[in-house]
């Protein structure tokens, strides 16, 4: 598990993929930004993180399991990130941004992640620098 880096996941490039598929333009893991989002479309004021159902415990999904071995470890581990994942999103709320979680499993129909990206995000207005 060791060897699954943070950045630049198959999901990820899936996803941004899509998104510059239907048009939007986007950058990549803003730092100035709380929990360096994985993919911000400012013009929207959205920030997108594509999430591994394991590591961030997708809620009913099975590839969200808890390992045999270690548990203790690992159940404190997996609850730590799904504690910081909620205080992002707060964060990053309260600075006005809107935030989607597109998991892991989701990624599997590109149809249908196509329409509910294309729904959120021409439900958000167009942000403009003035």
């Amino acid at each position: 598990m060791r060897h699954i880096g943070p950045k630049n996941t198959g999901p990820e490039i899936a996803v941004r993929r899509l998104l510059h598929a239907m048009g939007f333009r986007f950058r990549l893991y803003r730092r100035d930004l709380p929990g360096v989002p994985d993919v911000t479309i400012s013009g929207k004021n959205t920030v997108i993180f594509v999430h591994g159902c394991f590591w961030h415990r997708h809620p009913g999904c099975p590839f969200a399991c808890t390992p045999k071995t270690r548990t203790e470890f690992w159940v404190a581990k997996l609850d730590g990130n799904r504690q910081r994942d909620d205080r992002t999103r707060q964060n990053l709320e309260a600075l006005g941004w809107k935030v989607i979680t597109i998991w892991e499993c989701e990624i599997k129909d590109r149809e249908n992640l196509r329409l509910n990206l294309l729904k959120f995000l021409s439900s958000t207005k167009e942000v403009h620098a003035s």
